[in-house]
C-alpha cells in the first residue's frame, strides 16, 4: 500500500451498480411482477438467454446469459418479459442526473453501473460515505428503485466493495484495509477473471488475492499473458486508473469456452446463436452498432484464429450478427478439427455514436476484449 499511500492525492472513488436493473424497472412498473422470479430476455420456450434476474429468480441460480431452457429447468415457474431497452435507457438518463448533482466526473460503464470521482464534491460535502448514501437514497426516493454502492480510494476496489452487500448495499474499503482484504479475496471475484482464468489459478493453488501475490510480475505474465501486470498490481492495491469521462470503445462483444469440445457445424451454429444474443444485448445496453463483426475461433489444440467482415454501414440487430457469425464460420476449413471456444465481437463503431457516448465497455471487456 506503501505507493497507493504516498501518491499527491488520496481519491476518493464511489462506484454504484443498480440492483437486477432491468428486472428492478419491470417490476417497478409492472405490480404483478413483484416479489416473483423474473427474466428479462429469453423466452418460456426455451429459446433465448436470460439478460437479467430478480433477485426472487437468482435464488434459484437463475442468472444473466444464461440460456432459457437452463432457467426453465432451475425455476419452472419463472416469468419472461420482453426488454424495454428504451425505458432502461430513460431511467438511466434520471441516474446520471442524480450523479451530476455532486461530481462532473463520471465514467458510466454501462446503463446501470458507473464511477463517480467524489475527491473533490460540488456540495462541498467531503464525505464518499455520505455522497453515496445520499445518491442510494434519491435513487430510492424518486425512482423507487435500488442500488448498491463500493466507496475506496481507486476504481478496482470500489467496483468490488459495491459487489459485496448486494442489493441495497454500502460498503467502504479504506486505505488501511485494502491489502488485507485483497489477500483474502477469492481469484473468481476479481473482476477480468472468467471460469476458465479462475480454474487454471486453482489448479495452480491459487485461490485467492493473497496466493497471486506470492509469485513474481514476470511469473504472473508467464501464465496470465499482459493482464498479469494488472493482477500484480492489484493485489497489492495499486490501482492508478482516473474517472474517465470522455473514453472510446474500439471492441465488444462475447465468447465461451465450452464444457467439451464441438465436433459438428450443428453445434457451432446452436453457440453462435446464443453468444449472438449476448453480444446483440451488450450493443443494446450500450448504444453501440458496428461495422465489423468478427468470429474468433480456438481449437482444441488451443491454435486460434479470427475472421471478420465489414459492412458499408452499421449494424447491432441480433440477425445480422448471427447470421454472419454463422457465413464466417461456414467458410472456414476446420478440416475435423474439435472446437473449444468460439467468440463475436464488434469494431469500428459509428463515428457520431463514439462522440456522442462519455463512457467505455465495462471492466472485463476492457481486460478481455471479447467479455465474458
Amino acid at each position: 500500500m506503501q505507493e497507493t499511500q504516498n501518491s499527491k492525492s488520496v481519491r476518493k472513488i464511489i462506484h454504484i451498480d443498480m440492483d437486477a436493473f432491468y428486472a428492478s424497472v419491470e417490476q417497478r412498473d409492472f405490480p404483478e411482477y413483484r416479489g416473483k422470479p423474473l427474466a428479462v430476455g429469453g423466452s418460456p420456450t426455451g429459446r433465448g438467454v436470460v439478460a437479467t434476474a430478480s433477485y426472487e429468480a437468482r435464488k434459484f441460480g437463475v442468472r444473466s446469459a444464461m440460456p432459457s431452457r437452463q432457467a426453465i429447468q432451475l425455476c419452472p415457474q419463472i416469468i419472461f418479459v420482453h426488454p424495454r431497452f428504451e425505458v432502461y435507457k430513460n431511467v438511466s438518463r434520471s441516474i446520471r442526473e442524480i450523479f451530476s448533482r455532486y461530481t462532473d466526473l463520471i465514467e458510466p460503464l454501462s446503463l446501470d453501473e458507473a464511477y463517480l470521482d467524489v475527491t473533490e464534491d460540488k456540495m462541498g460535502i467531503g464525505s464518499a460515505m455520505e455522497i453515496a448514501k445520499r445518491i442510494k437514497q434519491s435513487i430510492r426516493d424518486e425512482l423507487h428503485l435500488t442500488a448498491s454502492a463500493g466507496v475506496s480510494i481507486n476504481k478496482f476496489v470500489a467496483k468490488i466493495a459495491s459487489d459485496i452487500n448486494k442489493p441495497n448495499g454500502l460498503t467502504f474499503i479504506g486505505p488501511s484495509k485494502i491489502e488485507a482484504f485483497m489477500d483474502q479475496l477469492p481469484v473468481e471475484k476479481f473482476h477480468g477473471v472468467g471460469k476458465v482464468t479462475a480454474d487454471k489459478m486453482k489448479g495452480m493453488q491459487l485461490f485467492n488475492g493473497g496466493d497471486l501475490k506470492k509469485l513474481t510480475e514476470d511469473e504472473l505474465v508467464s501464465h496470465f499473458g499482459k493482464t498479469g501486470h494488472f493482477f500484480y498490481r492489484i493485489v497489492r492495491g495499486i490501482d492508478d486508473r482516473e474517472v474517465q469521462t470522455h473514453r472510446e470503445t474500439k471492441s465488444l462483444g462475447a465468447e465461451d469456452t465450452f464444457t467439451y469440445d464441438l465436433t459438428t457445424p450443428e453445434e457451432m451454429n446452436k453457440e453462435l446463436d446464443r453468444i449472438g444474443v449476448i453480444v446483440a444485448g451488450r450493443l443494446e445496453k450500450n448504444q453501440l452498432k458496428g461495422r465489423t463483426v468478427t468470429l474468433k475461433v480456438k481449437f482444441s489444440d488451443f491454435t486460434q484464429i479470427t475472421r471478420n467482415h465489414s459492412f458499408a454501414h452499421p449494424v447491432g440487430d441480433l440477425d445480422t450478427i448471427t447470421e454472419t457469425a454463422k457465413q464466417l464460420l461456414e467458410k472456414l476449413d476446420l478440416q475435423e478439427k474439435p472446437v473449444r471456444l468460439l467468440g463475436i465481437s464488434l469494431s469500428n463503431f459509428h463515428e457520431p455514436e463514439i462522440k456522442s457516448r462519455k463512457y467505455k465497455d465495462p471492466e472485463q471487456l476492457e481486460l478481455f476484449p471479447f467479455g465474458s
